[in-house]
């Protein structure tokens, strides 16, 4: 039975593309109106004294232990012990939201949300999924991917997760994406798909021209009358090594690209800034077709499974993040470790130019933290084991034809003896 609540956001959306794509779960998903919504009421009115959020306070302000005060000085109580909102701290997410226009400038005059503030990128991908995949709504992604996606699409929303090679030729495989999409718009009436640049575990990014037929792929089947989702990883944003990088974000040119289009992105300052630990992700929601209304009411749904979970993110991180943002020299900074990826890169990309091997090809890098090697012959984990063991050198197997280096975390002066023992030992297996 649906919640009276869930079922009156469900009215709000009702005949809008989010409507269309909704899961299971995402249909019976509401924001209670319970502690929390009775709590923020407390905050604007209760002015002799507020019992409604449980934190220990004194004259006003959350008490604070010295233990923890000391190792955050700058920060008061109210940015590092006290509760978070469920959405994040409302300076932090419109701040965000700034950021997202200063790197995506088509989408300065574009309608799209406030972003919402999430423990981590996999929270974002994790309630995603619970909105809007379940047995009959598969996801799509590439091939090879990320191990987390069809963990969440398989093992929690028990869906199917549907790949397209990602690579053919040489090239990003425009073609095998267009043809799984079809596929799914022609048996499910509606299309989920998630597009991860830069890509992991490829490092790959598209080219202005592959980034505008991917729009046009979209384009076209929102616009025979099917419903699609396309849910844009940035997790790497911005990690660009070439010059003919489209250096946009997919949800750019989403957002108001058709009225069936739903176009959702996830990013954050984990990879952006160099903030893994922090758990703090961030996602924003557009489609040409939604009212302020109809927004509204996916934010209130989104609420809920973080409700439901995890309640809300860390206060610390969110205030962290906030201050780093604000500081002038935050890009500069950001800058100088960029610069190092880059010098990593090249050092990559001049080893595997120069060097030939019969078991690996390297697949097609040019951004992000990793690049990918397709085992020809042989098996990929026997490598990865041998490399482990003989020469003390960590890389990750993907799939059984498929090695993943993350050069971002060998130094530069590291990388071609690292690289002339990937290819010696391959050459033995």
């Amino acid at each position: 039975m649906i919640n009276p609540l869930a079922q009156e956001l469900n009215e709000t959306l009702s005949g809008s593309v989010v409507d269309a794509l909704l899961s299971d779960m995402g249909r019976r998903l509401y924001f209670p109106n319970g502690i929390i919504s009775q709590g923020g009421e407390a905050a604007k009115s209760a002015t002799l004294a507020n019992g409604t959020i449980g934190m220990a306070v004194s004259g006003g302000t959350p008490i604070e232990l010295d233990s923890y005060k000391k190792l955050m000085p700058t920060l008061g109580p109210r940015e590092s012990v006290a509760y978070a909102k469920t959405a994040g701290n409302p300076d932090v997410r419109k701040l965000w939201k700034e950021k997202i226009i200063e790197k995506n400038p088509d989408l300065k005059n574009k309608n799209f949300s406030l972003p919402i503030l999430v423990p981590g990128l996999t929270a974002v991908l994790s309630y995603v999924s619970d909105l809007f995949v379940d047995e009959d709504k598969p996801l799509i992604g590439a091939d090879p991917s990320w191990d987390n996606y069809e963990l969440i699409v398989a093992a929690r929303r028990n869906s199917e997760f549907h790949q397209f090679k990602c690579f053919e030729n040489g090239k990003f495989n425009i073609a095998g994406l267009e043809k799984v999409m079809k596929a799914d718009a022609e048996k499910y009436g509606s299309v989920r798909v998630i597009l991860n640049f830069p890509q992991n575990p490829s490092g790959y990014s598209p080219t202005k021209d592959e980034a505008k037929q991917i729009v046009n792929i979209v384009k076209s089947i929102a616009e025979s009358g099917k419903k699609v989702l396309v849910l844009s990883d940035d997790a790497y944003f911005g990690l660009n090594y070439e010059d003919d990088i489209e250096s946009q974000s997919l949800f750019a040119y989403m957002a108001d690209l058709h009225e069936n289009v739903l176009a959702i992105k996830a990013d954050g300052p984990t990879k952006e800034d160099f903030a893994w630990g922090f758990r703090t992700g961030f996602v924003t929601f557009a489609s040409k077709g939604l009212t302020d209304e109809q927004i509204t009411a996916l934010q209130i749904k989104f609420m809920a499974a973080i409700r439901s979970s995890v309640s809300c993110s860390s206060t610390v991180s969110q205030s962290l993040v906030l201050h780093a943002l604000s500081d002038p020299a935050h890009e500069a900074q950001k800058k100088e470790l960029r610069d190092m990826l880059k010098r990593r890169y090249d050092a990559v990309r001049k080893f595997v130019s120069s060097h030939t091997s019969k078991v690996l090809e390297a697949l097609p890098f040019n951004s992000g933290y990793f690049m990918s090697f397709n085992v020809k012959t042989g098996n990929a984990e026997d490598i990865r084991k041998k490399l482990l063991a003989e020469k003390g050198i960590g890389i990750i197997q993907i799939d059984a034809n498929t090695l993943r280096i993350a050069f971002s975390s060998i130094d530069e002066d590291k990388i071609e003896k690292v690289y002339s023992e990937i290819y010696n030992i391959a050459e033995t297996i």
